[in-house]
This record gives structure tokens, sequence and C-alpha cells, in this order.
């Protein structure tokens, strides 16, 4: 018997949690994530499509006082307060030599082929995969009952050298997670209708 498309959604308490009333935030309870949460994130994540599975974000989780310190003199001053009080930091960038994994990641084809000395390309696909994959991975966190706090605002190239030495990898954005204070959520902005931002054709 086949299920309706209703039958198959999930229950409205749980798009609640992830689309309706989740919500940016910028303030967080003291409230610990455990390294397990931060396992399952990704495990959840991964799974979300990538063009010819080319999977290329890389994601550093800072948890120590030490390693958020060393994120917080490449922080635009507002960003500050709020991301070294959250629990974890995630920074998600991506892989410019992600190709070199399409053998095993899409062996179907010669995949790396496409963009091995094509640098233009690999930017184009690495940061939008990446993109992505960082949506997916707000997604994962909030599904598992944590909040995000994704942000800009930060020195790009700062926190490439502090954090990958090697050059291969570049920072697309940085992503508080734990358990939002909702004393600190300013009140929801508005977004588009359906006629505004879609057209059926």
């Amino acid at each position: 018997m086949n299920l309706t498309l209703r039958e198959e959604m999930l229950d409205s308490n749980s798009l609640d949690t992830i689309f309706r009333t989740a919500r940016s935030q910028n303030g967080w309870l003291d409230r610990e994530v455990s390294d397990e949460q931060i396992h399952e994130i990704y495990e959840l994540m991964k799974f979300g499509p990538t063009a010819a599975n080319n999977c290329p974000a890389r994601i550093t989780f800072l948890k120590s006082e030490d390693s958020k310190n060393r994120l917080k003199p490449h922080l635009d001053e507002g960003n500050i307060e709020k991301t070294m009080s959250a629990p974890v930091v995630a920074i998600i960038g991506y892989d410019t030599e992600f190709y070199e994994k399409l053998p095993y990641l899409f062996p179907h084809t010669d995949a790396r082929s496409w963009f091995a000395g094509k640098p233009e390309k690999i930017v184009a696909s690495g940061s939008m995969n990446a993109t992505l994959q960082a949506a997916y991975f707000m997604i994962a966190t909030r599904s598992m009952g944590l909040d995000c706090g994704p942000m800009g605002g930060f020195n790009n190239e700062g926190v490439d050298n502090e954090f990958f030495s090697d050059g291969k990898t570049k920072t697309l954005l940085i992503c508080g997670i734990g358990y939002g204070d909702e004393s600190k959520v300013f009140p929801r902005s508005p977004r588009l209708d359906f006629s505004e931002a879609c057209q059926v054709i």
C-alpha cells in the first residue's frame, strides 16, 4: 500500500523544530554539547546531496576556551560575545582539493578530471556544495533539539591561516551551536509570500 504525501511527512512538531519555530540564536544557555552530539550532527548532515557526491565541506568544531580564543581576534566586534559564549562553534569551509576524493565518492566515472587543474570550477563547485552542506548541518543540528547561530562577520583569511595552515581549506561561515537563550532573540522578521518568490509554469 502506497503512503500518501501527508502520511510520509514529518509531524507538525518536527517541522516546527526544524523550520517554523527555529530561530538563529544570539545568546546561549550554560548547557554542554557533548562530543556524541557533535558526531551525530555530522552523521545526519553527510547524507544531504551534493553535486557528484563531492562532499567538499570541512568542519572544525571549537569546544575549548583556548580554541575559541584563537578565533576571537578574527571576529567582527558585534559577533564576539555570541560566538565566545556558544558551547561549540563550528567553522565550516570547503576543501579546495575535494576532487581528489572523487574516485572514492563518485566512482562511476572520472569525475576528478572535471576539476583537476581548473581553479574556477573548483571554487564554484566547492563553495556552492559546501554551502549546501552548511544548510544540512543546521537542519541536522536543529533536528537533534539544538540551536544554531550562523554568521559571517569575521576575517576569512585570518581564520584560514589560524585553523587551516595547509592552505587547502577556505572558510565560508561560522556557526554557534548549543541551547539558545530565547530572551536574546529578536522578533522574527517577515518572509516573502509564495507569490513574491515563486512561480509555477
